[in-house]
């Protein structure tokens, strides 16, 4: 996706992101889009060629926004336990503050070019990476006591993913509610010392 997109293609990309959101990727049509964006179906291929190719920009900006609040977040911790406190919390409000968007780039996945899937799953990896290598350092420390780092970071990351899902705004539980919550657990099914 371009870095800087310009006015007409960040409306095109929010329109798009809506209409996955509401209707599902095989559920939206062009012209939906378009009209949504208030464009015509023909100003839309100006930006994008497919359809497919509006929901790779939405996933890989998506994606890789992830990634990088997720490495700020350890970046600015001192030990396991803060780190893995911080990065939940932040993958967690990311889900919740941008929750069409953050269903869309989970739950759309199937609708991607093989190729497109793969640059997608690259960037999946590398957010599952990290924090299993937060869980593997605090395990090596004894700051957690955690016996299977692999199955402890699915776990972890798919409880993250799934509030993308579930969020409702009209609910009476606040993104930082939720996301403070949802770090305890994460720090609960790490085996943090602090939990123990």
């Amino acid at each position: 996706m371009d870095p800087s997109p310009s006015a007409a293609q960040r409306r095109l990309l929010d329109a798009a992101r809506d209409a996955f959101g509401a209707k599902g990727f095989h559920g939206t049509t062009t012209r939906d889009i378009a009209a949504a964006a208030g464009m015509s179906p023909a100003a839309v291929y100006v930006h994008h060629r497919t359809k497919e190719s509006l929901l790779f920009a939405i996933s890989l900006g998506g994606h890789e926004a992830s990634l990088r609040a997720l490495r700020e977040a350890a970046a600015a911790a001192d030990t396991p336990t803060e780190q893995l406190g911080a990065m939940i919390r932040t993958f967690v409000l990311g889900h919740t503050t941008d929750h069409t968007l953050a269903r869309v780039v989970n739950y759309e996945l199937a609708a991607l070019a093989p190729e497109h899937r793969a640059t997608i799953d690259a960037l999946r990896h590398d957010i599952q990476q990290l924090i299993r290598g937060v869980l593997a350092d605090g395990a090596a420390t004894d700051e957690f006591d955690c016996a299977d780092v692999g199955m402890t970071t699915n776990a972890i990351m798919g409880m993250c993913i799934d509030v993308a899902r579930w969020y409702d705004e009209r609910d009476a539980w606040a993104p930082e509610r939720i996301a403070d919550h949802s770090a305890r657990m994460a720090l609960r099914m790490a085996g943090a010392s602090s939990g123990r």
